[in-house]
């Protein structure tokens, strides 16, 4: 039975390592052991908190980033302590015991002196004393630093991608003059017609938009991290670069502006922004939380001809025949929006600002 005890917490150590190395080093939105079911778990249980916050329910699963990292820690803290006090209580009171006094042999006596032996610190009583034992004290110091610095250089990892991923969707929501209308974007970004500074601003946003891509890809605790405001949500800034690349694609005549539709950063952002939600919308629970309903073409083509008016007041040449492929090729990157925005707790009137629908939350 001693053996038997020994060879769980072994296999428990290894278990946690393995998951800690998957998720910290390896780095890969998937490839985690447990994090990503406990995760998605604790996600799970604040979103049913925040349900029963009322009006408070965006400030509540604000939260659910950060308490998710210090749950996490604390995981991983309790599974190391765990398996190490599963080989350590066998010893107890004999290769491990205090220096004086009467040794105890209880779990939770094995789980203090595991609890130590991990630490950076150490202290107590109990102290090893054969060599297999001084090994295991060495090793669990070891596991101990180790992960302990693997953590806090992953954390601080997280918020830079965190402050990288809010400065892009400020920077989305900026050139949409706070509207989050894709169609005031380019009147900004075009002002009298001139497409010239577009392309900079296109460019400009394409390595940020790779790099918050990547970080979601890397850090998938990143996707946790909820605002109150709408405007740095990914689903936000993704829908508004999506749907301006759509327009310049479509709806802007090709005989003045054919060049800018096929240039390279406008392929990057709608190929980024798509990659982004297809990397949210795999690897978290998105697939069942639709809560807006869809409508029809009809209430896209609106949205069309809204978008149309504000470029035809800036003075840019618009297609008179291209509601058609708008809304073809909008239905195409739509549905990724909707399985992302509402996971997070946003509603599709929040996200697309632009819809003749917008002001009764129904999706597109």
């Amino acid at each position: 039975m001693m053996g038997l005890e020994q060879a769980l917490g072994i296999a428990l150590t290894l278990l946690f390592l393995a998951d800690v190395f998957l998720t910290v080093l390896y780095a890969r939105a998937g490839t985690g052991l447990l994090a990503p079911r406990w995760n998605r778990a604790a996600w799970t249980l604040l979103r049913a908190v925040a349900g029963l916050a009322g009006g408070r329910r965006g400030t509540v699963l604000s939260l659910a980033g950060p308490l998710i990292v210090v749950s996490l820690i604390g995981f991983w803290s309790t599974g190391f302590t765990l398996g190490a006090a599963l080989v350590i209580q066998p010893e107890l009171g004999t290769a491990i015991r205090p220096s004086s006094g009467e040794a105890r042999t209880d779990f939770v006596t094995a789980l203090m002196v595991a609890g130590n032996s991990l630490s950076i610190v150490g202290g107590g009583d109990y102290s090893p004393y054969t060599t297999g034992t001084r090994l295991l004290f060495l090793a669990n110091s070891l596991i101990g630093t180790s992960v302990l610095s693997l953590v806090l250089s992953y954390i601080v990892q997280i918020y830079s991608g965190l402050r990288e991923r809010n400065a892009l969707a400020l920077a989305v929501d900026l050139m949409t003059d706070g509207t989050g209308d894709a169609a005031v974007m380019l009147a900004r970004l075009m002002p009298r017609g001139d497409p010239s500074d577009l392309k900079s601003a296109l460019g400009n946003l394409v390595g940020s938009l790779a790099a918050t891509k990547e970080a979601h890809h890397f850090y998938p605790l990143l996707f946790y991290f909820r605002f109150e405001e709408p405007r740095y949500a990914v689903s936000r800034f993704s829908f508004v670069l999506l749907d301006a690349t759509t327009l310049i694609e479509t709806a802007l005549d090709p005989q003045r502006y054919g060049g800018l539709a096929t240039c390279a950063s406008v392929a990057a952002i709608r190929r980024g922004a798509w990659m982004l939600l297809e990397t949210l919308g795999a690897h978290y629970p998105t697939a069942d939380d639709r809560t807006d309903a869809p409508v029809g073409a009809v209430s896209r083509l609106g949205s069309y001809l809204a978008a149309t008016r504000i470029l035809e007041r800036a003075g840019i040449a618009v297609r008179p025949d291209a509601a058609e492929a708008y809304v073809a090729r909008r239905q195409e990157w739509a549905p990724l929006v909707r399985r992302v925005a509402p996971t997070l707790g946003y509603a599709m009137s929040e996200i697309d600002r632009r819809s003749p629908l917008a002001q009764t939350g129904v999706a597109d």
